[in-house]
């Protein structure tokens, strides 16, 4: 079996597409789809198969074309937990919030380095979360809970058991367990109701 993992890149201009394919070069085992818009996302993620990453500009939506937004929501209604990279023109929060509450797990700007690029494909593919750091200058660009972490949360917010969120996402009760105490020094938090407020006041979940 293949250990290659497939990134989605969903940009109009080629240019940029070939920065982000030239910028994860230095990671082995990559291959590529590449769109101009997220028009046809999601026939070829049927097609293709599962995707590890994708990573999808932020665009208005245009003639034909879905915006960003729509986009990142469509991918991941098809495939869950699907690792997405926003990428946006600026470095204003607003571009930021926009993509985590579309549900990506990263943001980029087109104006950082192919270094952060990289870390941000990464992050997600090892379903952790990144931020920009020319954005968010108040760390060192990755969210304070993983991707997965997020996810357990927002299902114990939503009401669910420890075994509901465990058979929702594939795991085992035991790890949904052991994520779940994993939140709480991350957040600061003295027990899961604590952290869901937290989060919550923190944009962390919905």
């Amino acid at each position: 079996m293949s250990d290659e993992r497939c990134c989605m890149i969903i940009d109009a201009h080629p240019v940029a597409r070939l920065g982000i394919r030239d910028a994860l070069s230095g990671g082995d085992g990559w291959s590529f789809e590449e769109l101009p818009h997220g028009g046809d996302a999601l026939e070829t993620l049927r097609n293709v198969g599962p995707f590890d990453v994708a990573v999808v500009e932020m665009r208005a939506a245009g003639r034909g074309s879905p915006s960003g937004t729509a986009t990142i929501k469509a991918l991941l209604l098809e495939q869950p937990g699907l690792g997405v990279v926003g990428v946006g023109g600026g470095i204003e929060r607003h571009a930021l919030v926009e993509a985590l509450d579309a549900g990506a797990s990263a943001y980029v700007s087109k104006h950082s380095p192919p270094e952060t690029m990289r870390s941000a494909v990464e992050a997600v593919a090892d379903f952790e979360s990144f931020i920009d750091p020319t954005v968010d200058r108040r760390g060192d660009g990755k969210l304070p809970i993983t991707r997965r972490q997020r996810q357990i949360l927002q299902l114990l917010a939503d009401g669910c058991s420890t075994a509901e969120a465990a058979e929702r996402l594939g795991l085992s009760a035991e790890t949904v367990r052991t994520h779940a105490k994993a939140i709480l020094p991350r957040l600061g938090a003295n027990n899961r109701a604590h952290a869901i407020a937290i989060a919550l006041r923190g944009g962390l979940i919905d």
